[in-house]
């Protein structure tokens, strides 16, 4: 394993210490990664302070016992990650925005609330970023889509770039295309979870303990996943390779194909989207 060439990056605060914010923040806290005065971080509960007393890169505020927390927390920040939920983004915006550096750049991790609603939230000229990662990020292995906002500068583009690449692939489309993207690699890995519960359900009503069927789900499910990255093959040609003619697998297929699951995809991406829209309007 090659080791990962230092990463130098400005003053950074999380606001909010929930899975996602957290999962950002191990990604930072990486060996090779030097971020300037260190992360700051909030959170509501006093316990997710605690959690990081023995961390020196890491200073956490509790807003429910500081007012002033996350307005002290962005104080000399150069990127402002919003990673609460989507309802609460925009006011937490508003409450830092007079104390944000003219130069920070607001990045929200909140599914569904618009680059003009982070924009009226934090200021009509404020460099802000929307950002959608995955869960995967907690293991350094997740896929994030960004849309850019009209003020952000590619250097400022490039740093929020740099931070999230520590997580995992970093992917910038146009904010059209951004509830897409969130319907395919953010609620992603739930699709797989479900596909992985349900397979290993099948697994045990054919007499496989819990633990058998896990490891065989599981371990072929990762197994795939790492040949069709590792061999640079298209998923349908490394299909057609272990699907024999007239064989078990094929079989096996033609009920998948038959069920039509292509469109059953499409069709919970498009519930997903739909939802999007729904949280941006408020709903």
């Amino acid at each position: 394993m090659t080791q990962e060439s230092p990463l130098h990056l400005p003053a950074i605060a999380i606001l909010g210490a929930g899975s996602m914010g957290r999962a950002i923040l191990q990604g930072l806290l990486s060996p090779h990664v030097r971020v300037a005065t260190g992360i700051r971080i909030t959170n509501r509960r006093l316990e997710a302070a605690d959690d990081f007393a023995t961390e020196p890169r890491v200073s956490a505020w509790v807003t429910s016992t500081n007012g002033e927390a996350n307005r002290e927390a962005v104080r000399g920040a150069k990127v402002v990650i919003v990673a609460v939920k989507p309802a609460d983004s925009e006011e937490i915006i508003a409450e830092v925005a007079a104390d944000l550096d003219e130069d920070a750049v607001v990045v929200s991790v909140a599914a569904g609330k618009t680059l003009a609603q982070l924009q009226a939230a934090a200021g009509a000229a404020r460099a802000v970023m929307r950002a959608m990662p995955n869960t995967p990020a907690q293991i350094r292995r997740g896929v994030t889509g960004m849309a850019v906002g009209e003020h952000v500068s590619a250097v400022q583009r490039e740093l929020v770039e740099s931070v999230f690449a520590t997580v995992g692939s970093v992917v910038i489309v146009d904010e059209e295309r951004l509830n897409a993207l969130t319907s395919i690699s953010g609620s992603g890995p739930a699709y797989v979870f479900y596909l992985i519960e349900q397979w290993e359900e099948a697994a045990r009503e054919q007499g496989f303990t819990h633990a058998e069927a896990a490891l065989l789900v599981r371990e072929t499910v990762r197994g795939a996943a790492e040949l069709v990255i590792a061999s640079g093959e298209q998923p349908e040609e490394l299909r057609r390779r272990v699907t024999s003619p007239n064989g078990t697998t094929e079989r096996a297929i033609a009920v998948l194909a038959g069920a039509n699951l292509a469109e059953l995809l499409d069709t919970a991406m498009q519930a997903a989207m739909a939802r999007a829209r729904e949280i941006a309007a408020g709903e």
